[in-house]
């Protein structure tokens, strides 16, 4: 082999290997940075929709972040701030919108669509991928009352600060109104810090102890399923079980299916296609990173009443 030989091949090799890094950062460059960003991490359904979404993410060229602020809702903006001067592609949200906007309107601003996960309706998101919180709302609030027989005490648990679960309370609150014998007892919002459930059992017994009559409570109506654990808790921590209270939640996660599956006083749930959603979500940041611009401004998500006949599927 002559010298012109080898210094032509090791101008080759050397060529190549130039093309590869350079290909190699290309890639790199190409990856989508994709933000998640949540305060209730700890809630089940929250961890389902994000599990489900990076699921979703396997095999895209996509580095998922998930930055979970433990429940301080505040602290939602400051990361998103955050996630912009890191320049990513897209930021997710799982948060009520209108307590972000600073956050938003920054993201806006640099030009980085976000998507909401079960957030709420907002100008300065792509669309919210969420379940139909009025129809679920409605169809547990309607079985509370039609098993009350359209009369009794309903103690509800609600949580104004999320818009989703916010809207529950005021469909069921409608549907009880339209019962003139039924009577709203309490409405509670219990502290969600640990998830809800001891919080929620807590005040459900003081309001049991502060109502000891076999009947002075009929039903207990929750805007999702960790609050209708704690109830249920309270009650048979109180030898109230026999007294046919009903109890209803929002979610069908799997400890609530399990209390169900039993046949106790917790009969119905709903179960949100919590997949579907993180999915869904994923779907949509896809298509707004590849210029399309969603016209579904809420995407909602189909559901299914879980009772005891249901509940082990």
């Amino acid at each position: 082999m002559t010298f012109k030989t080898i210094h032509f091949t090791r101008g080759l090799l050397a060529g190549a290997s130039l093309l590869a890094a350079t290909l190699g950062a290309s890639g790199a460059m190409a990856q989508s940075k994709i933000a998640i960003i949540t305060p209730y991490l700890a809630q089940p359904g929250t961890q389902f929709y994000v599990e489900s979404f990076q699921a979703a993410a396997e095999g895209k060229d996509w580095d998922v972040n998930v930055i979970d602020t433990a429940g301080d809702v505040a602290a939602v903006i400051s990361r998103i701030e955050d996630m912009v001067t890191q320049n990513v592609d897209a930021i997710v949200i799982n948060v009520d919108p209108s307590q972000v906007a600073a956050g938003l309107q920054v993201a806006a601003d640099a030009g980085i669509p976000v998507i909401g996960m079960d957030a709420g309706s907002d100008p300065l998101l792509a669309t919210n991928v969420t379940s139909n919180g009025y129809a679920m709302a409605a169809e547990t609030a309607t079985y509370v009352a039609d098993r009350m027989g359209g009369e009794g005490n309903v103690v509800m648990f609600i949580f104004e600060a999320f818009p989703p679960v916010q809207v529950r309370g005021v469909v069921a609150d409608a549907v009880f109104g339209n019962f003139p014998d039924i009577n709203v007892l309490d409405r509670v919002t219990p502290d969600v810090s640990d998830g809800g459930i001891a919080d929620s059992r807590a005040k459900m017994e003081a309001i049991l102890a502060a109502n000891p009559e076999p009947g002075s409570i009929k039903a207990v109506w929750a805007a999702w399923d960790q609050p209708a654990l704690g109830a249920l808790q309270a009650i048979e921590a109180a030898g109230r079980e026999g007294e046919g209270i009903v109890i209803t939640g929002i979610d069908a996660n799997p400890q609530a299916r399990e209390a169900i599956a039993i046949g106790g006083n917790f009969e119905a749930s709903v179960a949100q296609d919590f997949a579907g959603i993180g999915a869904a979500t994923a779907d949509a940041v896809m298509r707004v990173l590849a210029g399309e611009e969603l016209k579904q401004r809420v995407t909602y998500v189909p559901t299914k009443l879980i009772t005891a006949v249901n509940a082990a599927e």
